[in-house]
């Protein structure tokens, strides 16, 4: 997903039923380190590598620079990986698997960092990598968290964002019956209502986890999946009955963000659910809405919404060699200039306080809104098998929303599909 991980990805389903690491593939002779040999080698500085998808390394290009010049014997090496999120996890689990030490510091999706802990591929953030998150945005940290412990710091994130058309929606819908009731007004303008990602990819899993979240319901609730769950079908049944009846466009059904921002941009709908980058296309010179346009926050069953979490969580490699200078290149960019000039590249940063910086503001009127959908964002399902997760919840949505099942059927058949994923 173009803007999830600041995009998305496909990825892999849970912990929740256990919890157990899973075992590596690799020989003795070449076995990623425990967490306490980790930790011996806590002083070890020296040139580390930082392996990023290729997408987003401008952002962090100046970042490495800034270090270098100031770390002469601890220089930073970039290795871009490729832009699509599936095949950078490859990359990284077939290093890892075989004990590498080629990667360093590694940005991960955020899903995967229960997997590579899982996997003790990773090391957790404690002892002598122990890290002060007090300033970060919770939510992130949240994400960076497994089994209790700290295993990545969070780098940047992402949060959904409800765009209006201000001719058309002049006032903010505050939960999901008002934005339902505006639709009249995009009726009367002949347009569509409201355009999200329904496309089976990645995006549909965010969307539909959204709903399951707005109105009350939970992906997985413990160590179980609760998919089937009063709450969580009474948000995927709202999804589906919007689809149905219009107020969600039928364009939607194979749109992804991009095709979202065009619809948007381009003045074809007049709401739609992206992530913040749609704020700048929108403000184009060419663009239909441009001046006549805000942001706030997704709404849900009965108040503010709740967005899937995306960004980047930063992790050190269990056989890294300078492990030491890995956790301070990794503190390095979450420093407040660093975050700040995540903001200047519509890259959001993970410093809660740069939300509530007054020129920042100015210069960026969605903050406020974006600040609010991050604190009340969640992350997808924390697990070393999340990709099965999405899958099952791509399928069955899928065939709810063709009408080719029940809701309830789709949601007995995404529970089912959860559980066996994790035997």
């Amino acid at each position: 997903m173009k803007h999830f991980t600041r995009t998305g990805a496909t990825l892999a389903a849970l912990a929740l039923f256990g919890g157990a690491a899973l075992a590596g593939c690799s020989s003795d002779s070449s076995s990623p380190q425990s967490s306490s040999e980790a930790s011996s080698s806590g002083n070890e500085r020296g040139p580390i590598t930082f392996a990023m998808g290729k997408n987003d390394t401008d952002k962090l290009t100046p970042i490495i620079d800034a270090w270098n010049k100031d770390h002469p014997d601890e220089q930073v090496t970039l290795k871009e990986l490729a832009g699509e999120a599936d095949q950078q996890r490859d990359t990284l689990v077939q290093s890892l698997q075989a004990g590498n030490s080629d990667y360093d510091v590694m940005a991960l999706d955020l899903p995967w960092t229960a997997e590579f802990a899982a996997q003790q591929w990773i090391i957790p953030l404690e002892g002598d990598y122990a890290v002060d998150t007090s300033k970060l945005l919770q939510s992130t940290v949240e994400s960076a968290t497994y089994n209790g412990k700290l295993y990545a710091l969070p780098q940047n994130t992402n949060g959904q964002l409800l765009y209006r058309n201000t001719e058309i929606i002049p006032e903010a819908p505050t939960n999901w019956t008002e934005l339902v009731e505006g639709c009249k007004k995009a009726e009367e303008a002949k347009q569509d209502c409201l355009t999200l990602q329904l496309s089976q990819y990645e995006g549909l899993a965010v969307n539909t986890i959204d709903f399951i979240h707005g109105w009350g319901g939970e992906v997985i609730d413990g160590n179980e999946p609760a998919v089937d769950s009063p709450e969580a079908r009474e948000g995927m049944s709202a999804m589906v009955e919007a689809y149905k009846d219009g107020v969600i466009s039928k364009n939607s059904i194979s749109a992804t963000e991009e095709e979202t921002n065009q619809a948007f941009v381009g003045g074809e709908t007049a709401m739609a659910v992206n992530w913040p980058y749609m704020y700048t296309t929108a403000d184009a010179d060419n663009s239909a809405v441009k001046g006549k346009y805000k942001v706030s926050p997704l709404v849900g069953k009965d108040g503010t919404g709740v967005s899937t979490l995306g960004g980047y969580n930063n992790g050190i490699n269990v056989n890294s060699k300078h492990k030491a200078t890995a956790l301070d290149f990794m503190k390095f960019i979450i420093n407040e200039d660093n975050q700040k000039s995540f903001a200047d590249a519509s890259f959001p940063p993970v410093l809660a306080s740069v939300y509530d910086d007054a020129a920042y503001v100015e210069k960026y009127p969605y903050l406020p809104a974006l600040k609010v959908s991050l604190e009340n964002a969640k992350p997808r399902p924390v697990s070393p098998f999340y990709p099965a997760i999405s899958k099952a919840i791509q399928d069955n949505a899928t065939a709810a929303l063709k009408g080719d099942t029940s809701v309830d059927d789709a949601a007995s058949e995404m529970k089912a599909a959860i559980s066996n994923a994790s035997k």
